[in-house]
This record gives structure tokens, sequence and C-alpha cells, in this order.
């Protein structure tokens, strides 16, 4: 199955917000780390998009994702409660790219 990359000529409702959330790279990661929950944490601007961000990861990988409804001002502020819920992987994303 060919993922969707929202804001790039994608079906989503979303399209106006033009953001590559680049979902490939989650999913790589996800087999990667053979992860199978996935905390998931998105920025408010982002949060709409959860459910279907969830359901691609979730299509893709066989993994369940738990998306974290807290706050998250920024890269120092990451939802590291996750584990606590047994989550395998915490994948955050954010407004503006990351160079990690």
């Amino acid at each position: 199955m060919e993922l969707k990359q929202f804001g790039r000529g994608s079906d989503n409702p979303w399209d106006e917000l033009s953001y590559d959330l680049e979902l490939e790279k989650a999913v790589r990661k996800i087999k990667e780390e053979n992860a199978k929950v996935v905390g998931i944490q998105l920025p408010d601007g982002l949060k709409p998009m959860a459910k279907d961000i969830v359901r691609q990861i979730e299509a893709e990988t066989g993994a369940t994702c738990l998306i974290w409804a807290g706050t998250n001002f920024g890269a120092c502020d990451l939802a590291t409660d996750v584990e606590k819920f047994g989550a395998d992987l915490l994948i955050a994303w954010g407004h503006s790219e990351w160079k990690y």
C-alpha cells in the first residue's frame, strides 16, 4: 500500500495545511525497531490530523498507536510518560523541521 503524504495532493481534508509529515520515515522506524505499541505526540495544530495519522501508521505497521493528548511545547517537551502505557517507541511531530 502506497503511503499518502498529507498536504501533497492527497484526498485528506487537512490538505490546506500543506505539511509533509514524512510518514514513510515513521513507518520505517517502527518496522526497524519492531515496535508493537507506538506513542504519537503532536502539537495542537496537528492534533486534528491524529486519527488519519494513526490509521495510516497502524495499517502499514500492524503496531498499536497511542495518541498523546497532553502538551507539546517543542522538542524539549517529549511525552516520556507513554512508556508507562507500554509504548516501545515515541514519535513526536512538530511544525518545524528538526535536524537530528
